[in-house]
């Protein structure tokens, strides 16, 4: 069964995750989800990756992560290396953030370009001190780029959640929404950064990060 699903309107593609569960990002997830950006690139001028309700991902595949350590292992560079690939992505990414976002949920928002939240009660963060993990060097590189400073220290090594308003604070979100109004917000959002120049919204994009996505992948290289 497939996690993710795929159309393309007025020139956005528009990616919608639904395991059915907790959306984890597992193999299958990250397979789906680069032939949908590399569609997107060839067809569409921005895309924008939606949850489903309640939840937008719960983080890597628990059975993978909790029952093989070669395969969780393989598991995390993949995540990382489709993280990355967000990050530099050509084209504007917008995260239409449905419920909750943790672990790798909430790096796949912090890999976005923009990021809007339902208004609701579910919980954004980085929770891998609190589960006994240490984070991989993309999940030190993303929220270093992406978080406001005065919120790494508790985001990332004291594994503080949020309420959207607190990720908003914190940068794991750029705004929030009503859950009526969310998917209205998002395509808004898509539509209006679809009419700036492509090449110009590359280049920027990549130059601005050139730091942090040179050292995502000598991440993956070491």
């Amino acid at each position: 069964m497939s996690v993710l699903t795929t159309t393309l309107e007025d020139g956005v593609a528009v990616i919608r995750i639904d395991d059915g569960k907790a959306n984890a990002v597992s193999q299958d997830f990250i397979a789906e989800m680069h032939a949908a950006l590399d569609e997107a690139e060839k067809s569409a001028d921005a895309v924008v990756i939606f949850g489903r309700p309640g939840r937008f991902s719960a983080g890597f595949d628990l059975k993978v992560m909790m029952n093989d350590p070669a395969a969780a292992g393989e598991l995390v560079t993949a995540g990382g290396k489709l993280f990355t690939r967000i990050f530099e992505y050509p084209k504007p990414v917008i995260a239409a953030c449905t419920g909750h976002a943790l672990a790798a949920g909430g790096l796949l928002l912090l890999a976005c370009d923009t990021r809007i939240g339902a208004n609701g009660d579910y919980k954004l963060g980085l929770n891998e001190t609190a589960i006994g993990m240490t984070l991989p060097d993309y999940g030190i590189i993303l929220p270093e780029a992406r978080l406001d400073p005065r919120h790494f220290t508790s985001a990332v090594i004291q594994a503080k959640i949020h309420t959207p308003e607190e990720a908003v604070e914190a940068g794991f979100l750029d705004a929030t929404a009503d859950e009526a109004a969310l998917e209205d917000s998002a395509m808004a959002a898509a539509n209006a950064l679809k009419a700036l120049p492509g090449s110009a919204y590359a280049g920027n994009k990549r130059k601005i990060r050139a730091e942090a996505i040179a050292a995502l992948h000598a991440s993956f290289a070491s």
